[in-house]
């Protein structure tokens, strides 16, 4: 039913923020993680044009995203025949690892409370942890913006999207996404290696994005009226930055909690030592502080809550619509 399936990916979010994803249980990321690996590998054995190297990645990603599904479908089906509460638990549990709510904050907890106490050269190595950007000479506020626009940009990929294609199609949709999110994050960079293998990767992960982008944009916004930030400030940077941003996704939570929060984010980054410049998001009214982390990590827990409680209410209504559909056709 569909009001159970509410419940379930409600039940999951709530076993995210209590538990999270303990390190002795295996994670299907990490499965995910080695079995591009081995794609890769395979799939250049045979891809020398750049022809053939995205269609190779092509494949890569469909074997992947379909296989990610029919597996796990096939064990939730099996598992409601062992019992139907195993089948819930497992449900429950599997949706649960595709949501990372609790991971990102404590990943930008940990970076708070380590500038909170003076300790820069440790923030900077955690910071490396959690951002693609060279870490090594950041001052305190570099790092501050490097967590503050990760966790801004994490708000869709890491909480929102997964429950969105949970409440669509259970564990076997949210796992789906799951791997389209993993092949983007290993395989979708604009470099010499990966510019034509990962192009499908990317254009996957920016389509299945799209929407839960902008729900998240949003859903930010009455977060950020719930917290006393500024939900004006936040639309309105939205409206004028987001589409400054790389990606067509990113850029919306982004300058939301940008403008929510009254810094600015974006500006000059270094990859393997090369700048790069990245648009600015939102205006430069408040110096971006360590408490800037905390504010972010409200909004996302805020947004996230959001979520989960608009899913259940839409997964109940369509219910009730289709109930009294079937009670009017017989």
């Amino acid at each position: 039913m569909t009001e159970i399936t509410g419940v379930v990916v409600l039940s999951a979010y709530l076993v995210d923020l209590v538990v999270g994803d303990p390190r002795w249980i295996p994670h299907p990321v990490v499965l995910m993680g080695k079995a591009i690996e081995y794609l890769e590998s395979l799939m250049r054995l045979i891809a020398k044009s750049p022809a053939v190297l995205r269609a190779t990645g092509a494949v890569t990603a469909l074997v992947l995203v379909v296989g990610t599904w029919f597996l796990t479908y096939t064990l939730v089906k099996w598992s409601y025949t062992v019992h139907h509460w195993f089948g819930i638990i497992l449900t429950v549990w599997l949706i649960s690892t595709t949501i990372a709510a609790r991971g990102l904050a404590g990943a930008a907890k940990e970076i708070f409370d380590l500038l909170k106490g003076g300790d820069l050269d440790e923030a900077c190595r955690k910071t490396g942890w959690i951002v693609g950007r060279d870490t090594g000479n950041m001052d305190s506020k570099d790092v501050t913006r490097a967590t503050v626009e990760t966790v801004a940009e994490s708000i869709v990929d890491g909480v929102v999207s997964p429950m969105f294609y949970a409440f669509i199609g259970g564990a076997p949709l949210a796992m789906a996404y799951r791997a389209i999110n993993t092949l983007d994050s290993m395989l979708g960079y604009k470099n010499e290696r990966f510019m034509d293998f990962g192009m499908v990767s990317a254009r996957l992960d920016d389509l299945a994005n799209y929407i839960p982008a902008r729900l998240t944009g949003l859903l930010l916004l009455v977060a950020a009226c719930l917290l006393r930030m500024s939900p004006q400030r936040a639309l309105a940077t939205v409206l004028r930055d987001a589409s400054g941003h790389p990606s067509p996704n990113s850029g919306i939570p982004e300058s939301a909690v940008a403008g929510a929060l009254g810094v600015r984010l974006g500006g000059l980054n270094y990859y393997n030592g090369v700048g790069a410049f990245r648009a600015y998001m939102g205006d430069d009214i408040t110096p971006l502080r360590p408490d800037h982390i905390s504010s972010a990590i409200k909004l996302m827990y805020l947004t996230s809550a959001l979520a989960a409680l608009a899913g259940v209410m839409t997964c109940t209504l369509w219910g009730y619509i289709k109930w009294f559909i079937f009670k009017g056709m017989n």
